[in-house]
């Protein structure tokens, strides 16, 4: 899972270089011809779309040279954690929940075709659950009030590689 999160960031990298290397100098050349920079929303446009791409370019460096420091091996295996897949149950509404920790750039808002929510583990879920055991159950306290939940399954990066989940405790 760590290889296919690099391989995401460095494609991202290599199409941002090629951004700013290629495309966006002739954009910003293209709206230079058109005369008068005060009033050219092209040239400004394309201005800002350089900075983003400048900016973004400096976080997925930085997120790839931490990602480099980090082996599957320092992932715990019988530990909420990076790439876990978990399932808590609310302890309120008794309602089962599936969530697929990951880094944040990596989710796109919609559950993933085995019917799990990715969740940042940088957001108040994602550090909660960290570090939990099945059995165990943790609070969040949210905007929108106290939730209460157990973990209930647990399928580390390593069960994940390996095609297993890990059973409910006796």
């Amino acid at each position: 899972m760590l290889n296919e999160l690099k391989g995401k960031l460095q494609a991202e990298v290599e199409r941002l270089n090629h951004e700013i290397s290629f495309v966006l100098p002739k954009e910003i050349e293209k709206a230079l011809a058109h005369g008068d920079l005060r009033e050219n929303s092209e040239y400004k446009a394309a201005l800002e779309r350089q900075q983003f791409a400048a900016a973004r370019l400096t976080h997925l460096r930085l997120r790839l040279s931490k990602l480099s420091g980090v082996s599957e091996d320092d992932i715990p295996r019988d530990r909420v954690g990076f790439g876990s897949r978990v399932t808590v149950q609310d302890l309120d509404t008794k309602r089962a929940e599936t969530y697929a920790l990951t880094l944040g750039e990596f989710i796109d808002g919609n559950e993933d075709g085995a019917g799990e929510l990715p969740v940042s583990m940088a957001s108040p879920l994602g550090k909660a659950l960290v570090g939990g055991k099945v059995g165990q159950s943790v609070t969040i306290d949210l905007p929108l009030g106290r939730r209460r939940l157990k973990i209930t399954e647990l399928a580390t990066v390593h069960d994940l590689a390996e095609g297993k989940q890990r059973p409910l405790p006796p």
